[in-house]
């Protein structure tokens, strides 16, 4: 078995189709198929279910691709740990939840040292971006905390105020019983800490309508159509305009805080061990401004 077999299986199991994962790896259709079917013999078992429009992956092929995963990530981990650890390089995957206020600094000291390494950001809720980082598929991730997991370490990066936005400057409990709740999809952290405390309330909402991205949310909010919840810090401008106004959550419901995780058994990239730095640097940088 070839590493790069590994490699074309998993193009086709995400594909879920030969040509279209032969023109990803700029193969010609009949080697992706050959390499597929070399890898079934060795293997002795079929690895896809195959029908007219593609391929899916069968139980054996479900969990040739968790090996797979694997097998390659230590590979590339391996290439990394060669690399000349003071001038990183290569690509750094991030995960990032849409309102981290931190971030664009984070990003922009990071990119200004070490212009070499070129940083993939997956914007998405907590709980996916949580999974990619377990999975592999991403090198870390900033959500919603703390996340307590086996698999992941944590570093705090800040901690903000949740407050309930909506258009008009007045709010009362009632009114999300009267009005929609726009927030975004389920494995939000701040919907999670939302539906916590309506749960105990015993406050049954409207309607629930759910929303991909921060831009979306706030402006159906600045337009009237209803309610959400995100971090104070995110939304300060358009308070300073009077085009939104916040409410306070009660305690202990207010506080949040956003960590990046990474998964503690895989390699420690120079790559990301400089990422993290940044992040820790500006921490302590924020609190040493605090009055």
């Amino acid at each position: 078995m070839e590493f790069n077999d590994l490699k074309i299986f998993q193009s086709v199991a995400t594909h879920g189709s030969v040509s279209k994962a032969a023109l990803e790896l700029n193969y010609v259709q009949s080697n992706v198929t050959a390499r597929i079917k070399l890898l079934e013999k060795e293997l002795q078992t079929p690895l896809f279910y195959r029908h007219k429009r593609g391929m899916i992956l069968n139980t054996e092929g479900k969990r040739l691709l968790k090996h797979s995963r694997e097998i390659l990530s230590r590979m590339d981990e391996m290439k990394l740990a060669f690399q000349d650890k003071s001038n990183p390089s290569g690509v750094l995957k991030i995960g990032i939840v849409e309102t981290v206020i931190a971030l664009p600094d984070i990003l922009s000291s990071y990119h200004s040292k070490y212009p070499n390494v070129e940083l993939s950001l997956k914007a998405g809720v907590t709980d996916l971006l949580l999974q990619k980082v377990i999975d592999m598929k991403l090198d870390g991730a900033f959500v919603t905390g703390p996340i307590r997991h086996p698999l992941l370490e944590q570093v705090e990066v800040i901690q903000e105020k949740l407050v309930l936005v909506t258009k008009g400057d007045t709010f009362s409990m009632e009114d999300i019983t009267t009005r929609p709740l726009l927030l975004y999809n389920k494995g939000c952290g701040y919907r999670g800490r939302l539906e916590s405390w309506m749960k105990v309330e015993g406050i049954v909402p409207k309607q629930i309508m759910e929303f991909g991205t921060f831009g979306t949310i706030i402006g159906s909010v600045a337009a009237g159509i209803g309610i959400t919840i995100i971090p104070e810090s995110a939304v300060t401008d358009l308070v300073a305009n009077d085009t939104v106004y916040c409410h306070d959550l009660p305690e202990p419901y207010r506080e949040i805080t956003t960590i990046f995780i990474r998964r503690k058994d895989s390699y420690l990239t120079s790559t990301l061990q400089c990422f993290i730095d940044e992040i820790v640097a500006r921490t302590e940088l924020e609190q040493v401004q605090e009055p």
